[in-house]
């Protein structure tokens, strides 16, 4: 039976480093620290690299662990990131890796949706199964 975890987050590092600079396109790759506070409760770590280009396009793709409690589960599990954005469209694709869930959340499977608020803040949706 598929459940789902809502949690909002908070960015709590982002250390990002331009790799590649020239022709008004920027490459770099930034670690981030999440805090989540919800039906997720806990700390994520991600590795992502970035991609601004002209005119507003923007993508990036990233490996990301979460460590805490989602509704009340202890453990881990990793998920990857994947998206763009370009002429006010916004995609995405942040799939969980099979076979990353440790603990009470191993067998974890699903996919997660990240949502940016109007104020600022950000949401996560965790659609999942454990098997």
């Amino acid at each position: 039976m598929s459940e789902r975890a809502i949690a909002s987050f908070e960015i709590t590092t982002w250390d990002e480093q331009a790799y590649d600079k020239r022709d008004g396109i920027k490459l770099s790759r930034a670690r981030v620290v999440k805090a989540f506070r919800g039906e997720i409760e806990g700390e994520s770590t991600a590795e992502l690299l970035l991609v601004l280009a002209g005119e507003g396009s923007a993508a990036y793709v990233g490996v990301e662990r979460v460590s805490g409690r989602v509704n009340g589960r202890e453990g881990s599990f990793v998920y990857t990131h994947a998206a763009t954005a370009a002429g006010g469209t916004q995609a995405g694709d942040w799939p969980v890796v099979g076979g990353s869930g440790t603990g009470e959340l191993a067998g974890i499977g699903g996919q997660l949706r990240i949502d940016v608020l109007p104020e600022g803040g950000h949401v996560l949706t965790l659609d999942y199964e454990l098997g």
